[in-house]
């Protein structure tokens, strides 16, 4: 471990516990307010309480208007495509033009303050203007990954009852042009809610059929907005009133609508970006991800915008678009600062290029950090990025319900030692615990299930979309007074917080209590594993026993049975007999959604032969199919 120089985390984070109206209500004032709150937060209101509740005022004025002043020229969004080959710059004075004339469209076609408004957008600039100009008239934007599936998406409209749908006539993978405008037609034709209009941004790779009466061409529209002078005002809204809401899978097939506020959610981000990111105004910062997930919306869109820095918008793929030096070219051509992205880009980058022969090939010299977040961070993967980049990796946690960084090592404080397979600590005002499953606090070192001491801090969501009851069920009752976070893990003696999976992801192996995080640690360490993934399945005589998946790196010229047997040793050596490890398997490939997240549940089911539904946001469904012949492969009847 190596102290990068003295942290001043540890009074910032007992200040944020230990008076947090203080500490809020301060942080409050780095973002713009038409009307000042004067509570910091009301526990009477809302499930839990609401943040800045008596607070007036608009997150697009203060992702854009209020910068246009003293940095109207500078770059706020930098367009970055491989796949169509384009490269974009607008500037904040260019994106507030837009999103002026985009908010006054909306509202000609009767979107007013609370109506929501689903967008159904591929990474282009124009899905960030979608956002704003949603937040600038009080719309509630609920953004749908482009390409999702229509019954999926039909879901979302049944839920959210959008006024008004925005979309893009197609998406652009490596290797096709996927139409969205077919799978939107479907999904409003299964839903029971019909919006009253679709504005269909048309990209030249597929040009879509517009419905007469209901659909309209964007570009056509905002242009006529233009001309005839249209601008829409910023909207004041209340603290408390919704931003968005994002959908997430939920266990019942309904999907979870999580809710975001604009006050609280402001503040949160506007002090990430300082004390745990350490962007200041100006910077570019690139968040390698997708508007349709949570870390989009606040690292893509509303954080780097709040903070009047330079946000990268990536058309791309880690590998593939073209090579794995994507990443690298685009750090270097846009002057990153800094990457957030997921584990898995990294485990494709190091499993096409594990020397890391791409990365010679540009100047990363004002390159300060690479965080992590969207899964568990292999330490051999962090490993491999300090080693090839030479600047800090960070691991850091959080979930779409919390908005931001649950857990993380916060650069902007001054960095506290690293330790790998840890995203550091607590930020300021989560009180996370480990308890055990009657809700006691276990000692250190000791997994159990974590959670979060009510209230949660500011940005978290406040509730379930026109749910309060589903809300309470699924976070607040397990355990009373506590958010559930579904994640089991434990914390070290120095405070580290270690999240070892879900708490599903915890399998009981003849009694014992086994995290299956902790054997993916351990095939990962293998040198010719690129990714892995462990799965519980089904036992007769033991409940259940761990079974391992791995992805070999390129160029790995060895029996795959060779380096099964190897990892089969492994876990014996390095967790003992007690996890019963036999079962090791070679796929080519491992299932995923569009994020990146490893899709363990599904693998399980397939291999305990139980029913299965194919999930929503998977990559590409043919990855179950080579799964199940895997695992039969293996005599596993799946």
């Amino acid at each position: 471990m190596t102290m990068q120089g003295k942290s001043r985390y540890a009074e910032t984070y007992a200040a944020a516990r230990d008076d947090a109206q203080a500490f809020w209500g301060e942080a409050a004032k780095a973002i713009d307010w038409f009307k000042a709150p004067t509570t910091t937060f009301d526990p009477t209101k809302g499930v839990f309480g609401h943040w800045f509740p008596d607070g007036e005022l608009n997150t697009c004025w203060n992702a854009v208007d209020r910068h246009v002043a003293s940095r109207g020229n500078q770059t706020a969004l930098i367009y970055d495509s491989p796949v169509t080959g384009t490269q974009r710059r607008m500037s904040y004075k260019e994106l507030q033009s837009d999103v002026e004339a985009l908010g006054a469209v909306l509202q000609d076609h009767g979107v007013a303050k609370g109506d929501r408004v689903i967008v159904y957008m591929p990474m282009i600039l124009e899905a960030v203007v979608a956002m704003l100009a949603c937040a600038r008239i009080g719309a509630v934007h609920s953004v749908v990954f482009g390409g999702f599936a229509a019954k999926e998406l039909a879901t979302r409209i049944e839920d959210a009852k959008p006024k008004l749908i925005l979309a893009a006539s197609c998406g652009i993978e490596p290797s096709r042009v996927v139409a969205y405008k077919p799978l939107l037609d479907e999904a409003i034709r299964l839903s029971a809610v019909k919006p009253d209009s679709v504005l269909v941004f048309q990209r030249p790779q597929a040009l879509a059929e517009l419905t007469a009466g209901r659909d309209h061409d964007w570009a056509q529209a905002v242009a006529a907005a233009k001309a005839a002078g249209k601008k829409a005002p910023c909207v004041p809204v209340k603290a408390t009133d919704p931003l968005y809401v994002l959908y997430t899978s939920g266990t019942t097939g309904k999907p979870k609508g999580v809710v975001r506020d604009n006050g609280g959610y402001c503040v949160a981000l506007a002090w990430s970006m300082r004390g745990l990111y350490d962007i200041r105004p100006g910077e570019v910062f690139w968040t390698a991800s997708d508007v349709g997930w949570v870390v989009g919306h606040s690292y893509i869109v509303y954080g780097p915008l709040i903070n009047g820095s330079t946000s990268v918008v990536y058309e791309g793929k880690p590998v593939g678009t073209p090579d794995p030096g994507a990443f690298w070219r685009v750090i270097q051509e846009t002057g990153a600062k800094a990457l957030f992205t997921a584990p898995t880009a990294l485990r494709a980058i190091k499993k096409e290029d594990p020397k890391a022969e791409y990365l010679k090939k540009y100047d990363l010299s004002g390159f300060r950090a690479l965080f992590l977040a969207g899964e568990r961070a292999d330490p051999d993967t962090v490993k491999w990025a300090e080693d090839i980049l030479k600047v800090p990796v960070i691991d850091h946690w959080w979930q779409t319900e919390t908005g931001w960084a649950i857990a993380g090592n916060p650069t902007g404080l001054g960095m506290l030692p690293v330790k790998h397979g840890s995203p550091t600590v607590p930020m300021p005002g989560y009180d996370v615990r480990i308890v055990d499953e009657g809700g006691h606090e276990v000692a250190a070192d000791k997994m159990g299930s974590i959670v979060i001491k009510l209230p949660l801090p500011p940005g978290c969501l406040p509730t379930l979309w026109e749910a309060d009851d589903r809300f309470r069920e699924s976070y607040l009752t397990a355990f009373p007074g506590y958010y559930n976070t579904s994640d089991a893990g434990f914390v070290d003696k120095d405070g580290y917080l270690f999240i070892m999976g879900r708490t599903d992801d915890i399998i009981n192996v003849a009694g014992h209590r086994l995290s299956t995080g902790g054997m993916e640690e351990v095939l990962s360490s293998h040198p010719d594993v690129a990714e892995c993934a462990v799965i519980g399945i089904k036992d007769s005589l033991k409940g259940e026993q761990p079974c391992g998946f791995v992805v070999l790196k390129a160029g790995v010229d060895r029996s795959p049975l060779d380096v099964e047997k190897e990892i089969v040793g492994l876990v014996r050596d390095k967790i003992g007999p007690v996890a019963a490890f036999k079962i090791a398997i070679t796929v080519n490939r491992l299932p995923k959604t569009r994020s990146g997240k490893i899709l363990r549940g599904t693998m399980k089911k397939i291999a305990d032969g139980d029913s299965w539904s194919m999930p929503a946001t998977i990559d590409d469904p043919a990855v179950l199919d080579e799964i199940a012949a895997s695992l039969k492969s293996k005599g596993i009847a799946g």
